[in-house]
């Protein structure tokens, strides 16, 4: 591997990038995700990126992808601003936990308990088509779940690496009854923060690729409304089962990887 600041920037370094990029915020705006589950390994596979580098650019690209695709459901009504700045404050705290647990935790074992609760999620989404009148109403008790779920999230996020996208989507949807469009614009907002702080940090510690996160999420930004739009028009649940297939893309990952990690740990 080559040092990022070193690295050919060839017609295939941008090509790739673009790719990449176009991919990502389509999949962002259409489910409301981050987009690192098509960035991170694209860019490990196709770029020559190490996991850590590729995560890091993954961060930093994800922030323009998310603003675009906040404004774009924010059209639409379907943000939910506070929820998703309380969301977001739990999210910033449970990924310093996230990181403080991670050399003290078996993440093999983590790793299964996440594909079933992805299994859960998946089998729900055929069950439970959410109302896209529904509203978030907040009270005391709500606000506490909500700080809950963004803490959770940002554990997860430190521990396993998983956008808050995965994990914030359907609590929204299947816990506190919100609309899919309104549990996707949220999200969005939410993980924006986060990202922010995060590629701080990575710049930092030279963990990120400014010229390929600026490839990737310029190209992003142009389909992220397009994913968005998407949304709007497919029914509830035609959504849902869009959103379990791409579900289950992300619990064959984690279980790839926890098979690896358990022969690895052999």
């Amino acid at each position: 591997m080559t040092d990022a600041a070193t690295r050919p920037r060839d017609a295939r370094f941008i090509i790739s990038c673009t790719g990449i990029g176009l991919a990502a915020g389509l999949l962002s705006g259409l489910f409301g995700v981050g987009g690192g589950t098509v960035i991170v390994p694209f860019l490990v596979f196709l770029v020559g990126f190490d996991q850590r580098l590729a995560a890091g650019t993954s961060l930093a690209a994800i922030v323009p992808t998310a603003m675009v695709g906040v404004i774009s459901y924010g059209v639409h009504g379907s943000v939910a601003w506070i929820p998703a700045l309380i969301l977001a404050v739990g999210a910033v705290v449970g990924a310093q936990g996230g990181t403080w647990l991670l050399p003290r935790t078996p993440i093999t074992a983590l790793r299964w308990g996440f594909v079933g609760f992805l299994a859960v999620v998946i089998v729900t989404l055929f069950l439970v088509i959410p109302s896209r009148d529904a509203e978030l109403v907040l009270t005391p008790l709500i606000v506490i779940a909500l700080l809950g779920l963004g803490l959770v999230t940002g554990v997860l996020a430190g521990l396993l690496g998983v956008g808050g996208g995965v994990v914030v989507v359907p609590a929204l949807m299947l816990l506190f009854g919100t609309s899919d469009l309104a549990a996707k614009g949220t999200s969005l907002l939410m993980m924006i923060p986060a990202a922010v702080s995060g590629t701080i940090g990575n710049i930092k510690r030279k963990n990120v690729d400014l010229v390929a996160a600026a490839l990737v999420g310029g190209a992003a930004c142009t389909t992220t409304a397009l994913g968005a739009w998407i949304a709007t028009i497919v029914d509830p649940l035609t959504a849902n089962i869009l959103f379990a297939v791409f579900l289950t893309v992300i619990a064959v990952q984690m279980a790839i990887k926890a098979i690896r990690g358990r022969k690895g740990a052999r």
